[in-house]
């Protein structure tokens, strides 16, 4: 070995070139000549031969795969605290991605430190805000400062986002990319007096790391970090200083769901309810990424749009002549106000779990115009108009002329049935929930669903319509106790009875109920229906729970419908079954706050008459005339008289019936669906034959912009529904974005809910923003356009676009180059 001294130069390099040049030597050199090659007098041996280093520091970059150079044995040897542990030297080694310059090695640093294993500034800067914005207690950033990395990354976030400062924090960081961000959607003057917190140069920048978080699924986190900022620097209060509309595209956030829906609902509030610009804001949000956050917000407004819609088209009244055309209008039109009170009051029931202290009173005052606009105007209106329509008819003949009888069930649709038959009657599902029921049915199931109505028998309770359901001839009534007796034939009807009752009119007749048979094992419910022709099924679901707690009766719908929908599926799958009669023994009022004592009449003018009678009925002996009540004719050949309220009036007494009622003659407790569900197996003819009328498929999107050519950072497309939601085209959700030749996401993603029903073309029309990744494009390369749906299940569309943009952003070249 010799030993380069300085002073000896000329001497060794003689030695190796002239004076022996057939041995092996090993040259220590203890100093480097990097800076100054021009004094390197083996320079050219040093080329052809092989470099060994015995160092620690070298050691540990021949462990890692490092090329030996002076600025990475430098760097290395800045970072001795962190690579002095084989763990750490590990994980390096599996992020190393061909490390030649020191910046590429500050970044592999830091991404262990963080315990990333993706190389790039985002998931570093991200790793650091997710473990806190307290500098002095986020366990990452003590790390970074420990293991001497603070320099390289706060010059790698200050490259990259712009931030600088003599003091850099994280809150302040965080800040300053949320803020900048912000920009992208709302102008900057909107929010001046944050521009120390803003840099426009870098907006692209931070809208694509932020926008890549809000995708990622660990957005939570930085849902927690926008509120902390927004609480620092007061945010709801600087955006509701905007109009809704230019809120409208901005989800950063989550204050801002807190200002549109409060200047939406001051607004219904104040009657000035703008339903075209509820509905669009709502169908724009819902495509946000914080929308489930305030889900049920959104849709009970939604529901208020859609109720005051229906206000508008009938504000004039209800004034038909017919009763039989107010019942077609009822079950093709008007139920449509019940189906929306549901659905508003489902959501509203939400909001008031969740408790948010900004929007809690206003989505009460909400709640007051919807009752006012259900129970004032529609069942006061409708029912006024009903109650003086119906009149006459329901006071000689019991019944409307013109509209299927319940009492005729067993005649007209089992008794005729050429195939086996099961019947499903859910007690008190009215006619609104059950078209909502038979939809799902049409949408989930390969089948023929069809839905119509009959009148229930008088009066509109539990006895009355599960005997009119049975097999008989002639109904009748017995007194004992105090208490009425239903009687199919002179049999009693009460559900201990029914199966004999079924029995005599088809021996292969069985009466269950839903409750049994779902606890039973799959052989055990399938023997209770083997060899029978007609199955009967008894489902109580809302009518008991209205009896324990009528605030539940909505979302006893709802539970209603997926307790039949998986009735259904047994029967089906399990029995064999392919024809499914789905109906109810009446329907129902429900209105969310008790009525006042103005709209009960009181029973003592009954004169001591009533047999029975509840909230919404009266029967009484012969004679009786009870002043506010309206004559309806009982049972043939009974001695009693029916009568029953007005509108949605009560009758007083003590007890429930403050807000679930029925027994009476509105069009709520008077309309019974009918739904009639035919299974079509796949080698059924009919099937076959109409595959394309029953197969359920989402309807699809297409782009509507002609030209393929990108020349901005920012743009906006159009895109069109192809089809219209319907039986067998359900809504679907498409996600939109861009990608290179090689696949990779070069802009955001952009949200399509496509969930129109409208038959016009424009109104089925969606524009979506794009902001494409601070990146080099090259306008010779092919870019293409993805259009995937969110689950997944289709085949994605792609369109080739063109992307020419002259003055792109540049990559970054974070710490300049330098160590």
């Amino acid at each position: 070995m010799v030993v380069l001294t300085g002073s000896n130069n000329f001497t060794i390099k003689k030695l190796l070139t002239v004076d022996d040049t057939v041995s092996n030597f090993l040259v220590y050199v203890p100093f480097s000549y990097s800076d100054n090659l021009e004094n390197d007098w083996l320079l050219n041996l040093e080329l052809y031969s092989e470099e060994f280093y015995a160092d620690l520091n070298s050691i540990w970059m021949d462990e890692m795969g490092l090329p030996v150079s002076p600025i990475l044995r430098s760097s290395v040897r800045g970072y001795h605290k962190f690579f002095n542990n084989k763990e750490r030297r590990a994980k390096f080694s599996n992020v190393n991605r061909n490390i030649a310059t020191a910046p590429q090695l500050h970044l592999a640093v830091l991404t262990v430190i963080c315990g990333e294993k993706e190389v790039t500034p985002n998931a570093i800067i991200r790793a650091v805000l997710s473990a806190g914005l307290d500098t002095e207690s986020n366990p990452i950033y003590r790390d970074i400062v420990n293991f001497n990395a603070s320099k390289a990354f706060w010059i790698l976030v200050g490259q990259t986002t712009g931030y600088q400062s003599d003091d850099p924090n994280l809150s302040d960081l965080a800040s300053h990319i949320l803020l900048t961000a912000l920009t992208r959607t709302i102008r900057e003057d909107k929010i001046s007096v944050l521009d120390s917190f803003i840099s426009i140069p870098h907006q692209v920048y931070c809208y694509d790391f932020v926008s890549e978080w809000l995708h990622n699924t660990s957005n939570d986190v930085l849902r927690d970090i926008a509120k902390q900022i927004e609480d620092k620097h007061q945010m709801y209060r600087r955006l509701s200083l905007l109009s809704v509309e230019e809120l409208a595209g901005t989800e950063l956030f989550p204050c801002v769901d807190d200002c549109i829906l409060y200047k939406l609902m001051a607004e219904i509030k104040d009657d000035f309810i703008r339903t075209d610009s509820i509905k669009k804001i709502v169908e724009l949000r819902r495509t946000t990424v914080w929308y489930d956050y305030n889900l049920n917000y959104y849709e009970a407004i939604y529901q208020v749009a859609e109720m005051q819609d229906f206000y508008v088209k009938h504000s004039t009244g209800f004034h038909v002549v017919s009763a039989k055309e107010v019942w077609d209008l009822y079950t093709s039109e008007y139920y449509k106000m019940d189906s929306a009170y549901r659905q508003f009051n489902l959501h509203y029931t939400n909001c008031l779990k969740e408790s948010n202290p900004i929007l809690d009173d206003m989505i009460k005052a909400v709640a007051d115009k919807v009752e006012g606009l259900y129970s004032v105007w529609f069942l006061g209106e409708l029912g006024n108009n009903w109650s003086d329509i119906c009149a006459d008819e329901l006071k000689e003949y019991g019944r409307i002329k013109g509209v299927p009888r319940q009492e005729d069930f067993y005649a007209s649709k089992i008794s005729r049935a050429d195939s086996r038959v099961f019947v499903i009657i859910s007690d008190a599902m009215r006619y609104a929930v059950g078209v909502s029921l038979a939809g799902q049915l049409r949408t989930e199931t390969q089948s023929k669903v069809e839905i119509s109505s009959c009148q229930a028998v008088f009066p509109t309770i539990t006895k009355f319509g599960m005997a009119a359901l049975l097999p008989h001839k002639t109904l009748s009534v017995e007194s004992k106790n105090g208490v009425l007796s239903v009687l199919a034939d002179g049999e009693p009807t009460d559900s201990g009875y029914r199966d004999k009752i079924l029995k005599a009119a088809q021996p292969n007749s069985v009466a269950l109920k839903y409750r049994d048979i779902i606890e039973l094992k799959r052989a055990e419910r399938q023997a209770l229906v083997k060899g029978m022709d007609v199955v009967y099924i008894y489902h109580d679901k809302i009518d008991e729970t209205a009896h324990t707690s009528e605030k539940l009766v909505f979302s006893a719908c709802d539970e209603a419908i997926s307790e039949i929908k998986n009735m259904v599926r047994i029967i089906c799958n399990e029995f064999g079954g392919t024809r499914v009669l789905i109906t109810s023994d009446h329907g129902f009022l429900y209105t969310a706050k008790p009525l006042q004592e103005n709209d009960k009449v009181d029973r003592s003018d009954f004169g001591g008459k009533e047999v029975e009678y509840a909230r919404r009925y009266a029967i009484m002996q012969k004679g009786a005339s009870p002043e506010y009540l309206m004559p309806i004719k009982f049972l043939d050949g009974t001695q009693y008289d029916g009568f029953a309220p007005r509108e949605n009036i009560r009758i007083k007494m003590n007890g429930g019936g403050m807000n679930f009622v029925h027994g009476g003659i509105s069009l709520q407790e008077l309309v019974v669906p009918i739904i009639d569900y035919r299974y079509l197996r796949n080698a059924s003819a009919e099937y076959q034959k109409n595959r394309d009328k029953f197969d359920t498929k989402p309807v699809e999107i297409g782009l509507l912009s002609a030209n393929r050519k990108i020349c901005n950072m920012i743009f906006s497309l159009n895109f069109y529904q192809k089809e219209i939601v319907c039986d067998i085209r359900v809504p679907e959700t498409y996600l939109l974005y861009f990608i290179d030749e090689n696949g990779t996401q070069v802009s955001d993603t952009a949200k399509i809910i496509a969930n129109k029903t409208s038959n016009n073309e424009q109104e089925r029309t969606f524009r979506c923003t794009f902001n494409l990744k601070p990146i080099n494009y090259n306008s010779r390369a092919k870019y293409y356009l993805v259009i995937k749906d969110e689950a997944g299940l289709q085949n994605p569309q792609k369109e080739e676009f063109q992307i020419d943009i002259a003055f792109s952003v540049g990559e970054f070249d974070f710490f300049g180059g330098n160590d």
